[in-house]
Parts: structure tokens; C-alpha cells; sequence
């Protein structure tokens, strides 16, 4: 599931440069219902132009800040900042801020246009510039010779594109979209993802996103902020999250991982040695860590980093050997389970490159594992 997301400038990103100052501020955001804390001491840098998505499951507080940034929710502590203003005071209508919703909530009696249309007409705004910016809002998502059919008419992937288009028409200066295409069926979801990067890159909105699905966030992310329990617990770059995780949540959050525990027995300032009963080697990872002698730890490696064999391979460290337990084919690729000696099971991918079967591994054979030592990451918490 390694995605590096598209939507990347050639120059360096706003958050890389030490002098750039962030679009949206949430500072020491905190919001509390009755006894329950929803959203825990939060702060954030967001940045023009991104979209900056917010990952986490059920109850990780996401949705709750996301309502904050639109004002229908006021934190119990902290401030929002949009633009350099401060937004305690200001209502939810009067910010510089639309919502796009999950459920889209379009109006099923109007038409595409007149969907679209229903914001600006709110503001009062001339006939001429209101028919203007909706054919142009239209045509950029591919709808302008839908302009007069009714949502009933239209398929999920249309109608989530009406709802964008009347979100975007308003001309905000942030966007916010919660679960935006979680409606939609996975294929038309994948190919509705590039559709957003390619308006958002368009048009310079900064979006923020709310989504549980980590695919979905490495897909369309310039940056990801994981969310648990109320707390950001890491906000780093797509590749960055699914590489390097910053502890044991985040690595078994985003994508699969394979944990070892093991106990330091030598750390270097560019390696890490590890005694790990579970594979009865020693496993090795190329940069030092900071901690005791004879720590626990807990060493993640994804499952398309490791290898497997038939036969003994000649290392004593990041090597184990197991009986395959099960296969899952996957079309692209396949997924093998090994139940190593000590009873750890272990899940790799491979790519199915070649069509022939004749060799493939298959149930009960008995395999050999190995990986590089910049494959891994150690965890301490």
C-alpha cells in the first residue's frame, strides 16, 4: 500500500522552508463534552495550497476539529487562525471557509446548475456573474452538459462532484471535505482521488480532508496528520508516515506491518543490533537510536520488504525461516503467511511478475526470509 502521493511541487514545500508562515494555525486546540475529551491540546500548521488530510478511526477526534475549523463547534481552549485571523468570534457563515459533506446533501428538487448556483444567490450576487461562475465551477468538474439534470439523475461519482463544485463556486480560501468519498464504490473512489488533486492543484484552495482510510490519505495527501484519541500523534509527509512511523499506533495504523520484539544489545551511532527471540536471529537497522542498554523494543518491517526462499540463505541477522501457512492471490500481487519456528506468523507480499505457476511457492512448503537493514525502523513506544 506504499502510495506516494501526487501532488507534489518540483520546489520546496511550504512546511520545509523556515520562513514561511502557515495558512491555518491551530493553536493548542483542546474541546471537551462534559467529562469526555474529544480533541486534546492540538496544534497544527497548515499551509497554502495544501491538502492536508486527517487520518484516523472511529473516534479519533478528526470530524470534531474539522467542525471546529467551520465554526460549528467552539474549542474549549486554544485558537483557530485562518489567514492570520483570529476566528473565536466569527460565525461559521461569515469565515472564509465552505464544508463539503459526506453525504453531499444536495438539494434533490433543483437541478445540477441550481445546486451550484444556491450559495451565490444567497449573497445576492448579479444574474450574469452567478451563471458565469457556475458554468466555469461545471466545467472544471467535467459537468457542464449535466447542467440540467437533478441529482437522482446522476451517478455517486456525479453527484460528489456537484457537491464539490457548489463548495468551490463560493470561492473559499479553505476548503474542508468530511469523508468526502466514502460513498463511493473503491474503483470510482480511485479514480475520483486524481480528480480532486487535479482541481485542488488548479484552483490553489487549501484543502483540508477528513478521511479514515489510509489509502485514500496517502493518495491524496501532501501531508498527514494521524489522529488517535484526541492527540496528533504524527504529521509528516505520505512517504515519511509509511516508512518511518514515529511509533508502534501509526506503523500497525497505516498499511500492514510485520512487529518483532526484541532487546537492544548494541547501538551504534549509525546501527542498532537487536536479540529477537521470535526469529532466533539477531536483527540489524541501519541508524543508531537513543535508549538503555537491554531496552525492549519493537522493530517494524513492511510486508513487500521482505523475502522469500527456498533454500538456507548465509546470514545470521534479518533472516527467520517458517512453514507458509496460507496465500491470498491478489491479482498484482500475492500475500503469503509463515508461521516461523517460535509460533510468530509473518505476513509478506510479492508482486506476481511472471504468469507461470509451475514453481510458485505454495501451502506448507518450508521458506527463508530475509530483508535489508534499511528495510526496518525500531519503535520505543
Amino acid at each position: 500500500m506504499s502510495v506516494i502521493s501526487t501532488n507534489q511541487s518540483t520546489s520546496l514545500p511550504s512546511w520545509r522552508q523556515a520562513d514561511s508562515t502557515p495558512f491555518l494555525q491551530i493553536d493548542n486546540v483542546s474541546k471537551q463534552f462534559g467529562d469526555f475529551t474529544a480533541v486534546n491540546q492540538v496544534s497544527l500548521d497548515v499551509y497554502q495550497n495544501e491538502l492536508f488530510c486527517l487520518l484516523g478511526g472511529s473516534g479519533s477526534g478528526k470530524s470534531t476539529l474539522l467542525r471546529m475549523l467551520a465554526g460549528f463547534e467552539q474549542p474549549s481552549t486554544g485558537r483557530i487562525l485562518i489567514d492570520g485571523v483570529d476566528m473565536s468570534s466569527i460565525p461559521p457563515w461569515q469565515r472564509p471557509v465552505n464544508m463539503m459533506f459526506q453525504s453531499y446533501a444536495l438539494f434533490p428538487h433543483l437541478s445540477v446548475e441550481a445546486n451550484v448556483a444556491f450559495g451565490l444567490q444567497r449573497e445576492r450576487l448579479g444574474k450574469n456573474e452567478i451563471h458565469r461562475r457556475v458554468r466555469e465551477m461545471l466545467d472544471m468538474v467535467q459537468l457542464g452538459h449535466l447542467a440540467k439534470r437533478k441529482p437522482h439523475m446522476l451517478s455517486g461519482g456525479q453527484r460528489q462532484r456537484v457537491a464539490l463544485a457548489r463548495a468551490l463556486v463560493k470561492e473559499p480560501k479553505l476548503l474542508l471535505l468530511d469523508e468526502p468519498l466514502g460513498a463511493l464504490d473503491k474503483k470510482l473512489r480511485e479514480e475520483t482521488q486524481f480528480e480532486l488533486i487535479r482541481i485542488q492543484e488548479e484552483l490553489g484552495i487549501t484543502f483540508v480532508v477528513v478521511t479514515h482510510d489510509q489509502e485514500e490519505a496517502m493518495t491524496l495527501a501532501t501531508r498527514i496528520g494521524v489522529m488517535n484519541q484526541g492527540d496528533i500523534i504524527q504529521t509528516a509527509e505520505p512517504q515519511e508516515v509509511y516508512e518511518y512511523p514515529s511509533n508502534r499506533f501509526v506503523a500497525q495504523f497505516i498499511g500492514n506491518v510485520n512487529l518483532f520484539e526484541g532487546l537492544v544489545v548494541e547501538d551504534e551511532r549509525d546501527s542498532v543490533t537487536i536479540q529477537c527471540d521470535e526469529t532466533q536471529t539477531l536483527l540489524q537497522v541501519n541508524h543508531g537510536i537513543s535508549c538503555a542498554p537491554n531496552q525492549s523494543v519493537s522493530i517494524a518491517i513492511r510486508p513487500e520488504k521482505i523475502r522469500l526462499h527456498r533454500t538456507p540463505i548465509d546470514s545470521k541477522v534479518n533472516s527467520a525461516s517458517g512453514t507458509i501457512t496460507d496465500i491470498a492471490y491478489m491479482g498484482s500481487q500475492s500475500v503469503y503467511k509463515v508461521r516461523l519456528e517460535s509460533g510468530k506468523e509473518v505476513r509478506i507480499t510479492q508482486p506476481n511478475i511472471i504468469r507461470d505457476t509451475s514453481d510458485r511457492l505454495t501451502w506448507d512448503d518450508f521458506v527463508y526470509l530475509d530483508w535489508d537493514a534499511d528495510s526496518s525502523v525500531v519503535l520505543t513506544s
